[in-house]
C-alpha cells in the first residue's frame, strides 16, 4: 500500500540540517585559505574576487583548470581519514595552472556524498583549505551535494576548479624550449593522486593486502603510504620564475613522465630523460613486483618519483637547483633537450633506475 504520510526531503534521504552544520564546521578552515583580493565570506551564492588587483598586469591572461583525485578517495574512506585528500585536490588543480607560469588566485570545490556527516565534510574542506594555503591561493566557495540512492552513505567524491593569472608575455611553454635546455626533475611525495585503480587492483585484489599492514619498506602502514598527500609545487615553481629563466614546466600526473613532458615539447625537438639519475620510491617497486607490472606499464601510469619537471636553459641550472634546495624541494638534472632527428617520440626514458 502507498505511504499515507507526506513525503519530505528528509524522507528522501537529504538532511538539510546536517548540511548547514557542515558549513558551520568548515568556516574556520575556509577563513585560513584567503587572499587580500577576496571579497565577502563563505555562504553566498558565488565567491567574489577583486579583479582590480589585475591592473598591475599589462595584459593579464586568466588560466583555468579543473580536476579530482580519482579513486584515491576510496583509500581515505576505508582509512577513515578525510583531512588529507584535499591536499591532493589542490595539487592536481594548481600545479596544472602553474605549468603555463600562472599564479593560482582562487579555487572552488565540489563534494558529493551519499550522506552528509558534518564532521567528515568539514575534515575534507579542512584539507582543501590547507592545500590552498600551501599553494598561495584562496578558497572562495564550494558546494556539498547529498546523493542518497545513488551513492552509499559512506561514499564520496571531490572535485575542484581553479583560476590563475599570468602576464601574456611571460607565458611558459613549448615555444620557449630550445636545443640544449636542461630537464630538471622535482621529486614526488609518492603516488600523488594518479594510477590508484591500478594500485588498488594490485595491492588489494591480487595481493590481498590490508591497509593496516605494516610495510618495512615504507616504515609505516600500507594505508598511511597510500594516503601520503600530493606535493604542491606552485609556489616553488613561481619562485623559480623569479630567480632564473624558465622555458616550461610539466606536471607529471596521469600518463606518467614521458606522456606529460611530451605535452610541452615543440615539433623538431626531443627530450632524453635518464632513469639512472634517480631511484623511484619503494611504493613503485612494490606495485611492480606484486602485480607483475612491466616497467613500461608502470611508467605510463604512475609518476615513478617525479612530480614536476622544469625545462630551463643550461645557464639557469645552478640557480634552479639552489632555489629548489632553499625551498626544501629535492631536484636534479634528469636529462636534456636535443634535436628530434631520428627519434620517433618527443620524449624517451633511457637507462635503468638507480637502486
Amino acid at each position: 500500500m502507498p505511504e499515507t504520510t507526506g513525503a519530505s526531503y528528509a524522507s528522501a534521504g537529504v538532511d538539510i540540517e546536517a548540511g548547514d552544520l557542515a558549513v558551520e564546521l568548515m568556516k574556520k578552515w575556509v577563513k585560513k585559505a584567503t587572499r587580500p583580493e577576496v571579497v565577502g565570506g563563505l555562504g553566498g551564492f558565488a565567491g567574489l574576487f577583486d579583479a582590480s588587483a589585475l591592473k598591475r598586469y599589462e595584459r593579464p591572461l586568466l588560466a583555468s583548470a579543473t580536476d579530482g583525485v580519482g579513486t584515491k578517495v576510496d583509500i581515505a574512506r576505508r582509512m577513515g581519514v578525510y583531512d588529507t585528500i584535499g591536499h591532493d585536490l589542490v595539487g592536481m588543480v594548481v600545479d596544472d595552472l602553474v605549468v603555463c607560469g600562472a599564479e593560482p588566485l582562487f579555487m572552488t570545490d565540489y563534494i558529493c556524498v551519499g550522506k552528509v556527516y558534518p564532521e567528515r565534510v568539514a575534515a575534507i574542506v579542512k584539507g582543501i583549505a590547507e592545500g590552498c594555503v600551501l599553494a598561495g591561493c584562496a578558497l572562495v566557495g564550494g558546494e556539498t551535494a547529498e546523493h542518497p540512492g545513488l551513492l552509499a552513505a559512506d561514499d564520496f567524491d571531490v572535485a575542484g576548479a581553479g583560476t590563475g593569472v599570468v602576464e601574456a608575455d611571460r607565458v611558459l611553454g613549448s615555444d620557449l624550449i630550445r636545443k640544449g635546455d636542461a630537464v630538471i626533475a622535482m621529486a614526488s611525495s609518492g603516488l600523488h593522486s594518479n594510477g590508484y585503480s591500478l594500485v588498488r587492483h594490485v595491492l588489494f585484489d591480487r595481493a590481498g593486502w590490508e591497509l593496516d599492514r605494516e610495510v618495512p619498506e615504507f616504515g609505516r602502514t600500507l594505508g598511511e603510504e597510500l594516503l601520503e598527500p600530493t606535493k604542491i609545487y606552485s609556489l616553488d615553481c613561481l619562485a623559480l620564475t623569479r630567480t632564473a629563466e624558465v622555458h616550461a614546466f610539466s606536471h607529471i600526473t596521469g600518463g606518467g613522465l614521458a606522456n606529460n613532458l611530451a605535452r610541452v615539447m615543440p615539433a623538431g625537438l626531443h627530450a632524453s630523460v635518464d632513469r639512472s639519475t634517480w631511484a623511484p620510491g619503494a611504493v613503485f617497486d612494490l606495485v611492480g613486483q606484486l602485480g607483475g607490472v612491466e616497467r613500461l606499464e608502470l611508467e605510463k601510469t604512475l609518476n615513478m618519483g617525479v612530480g614536476m619537471i622544469a625545462v630551463v636553459p643550461q645557464e639557469s641550472v645552478d640557480v634552479a637547483l639552489a632555489t629548489f634546495a632553499d625551498r626544501g624541494v629535492e631536484s636534479w638534472v634528469a636529462g636534456e633537450i636535443t634535436e628530434r632527428g631520428d627519434h620517433a617520440e618527443p620524449v624517451a626514458l633511457t637507462g635503468d633506475y638507480a637502486s
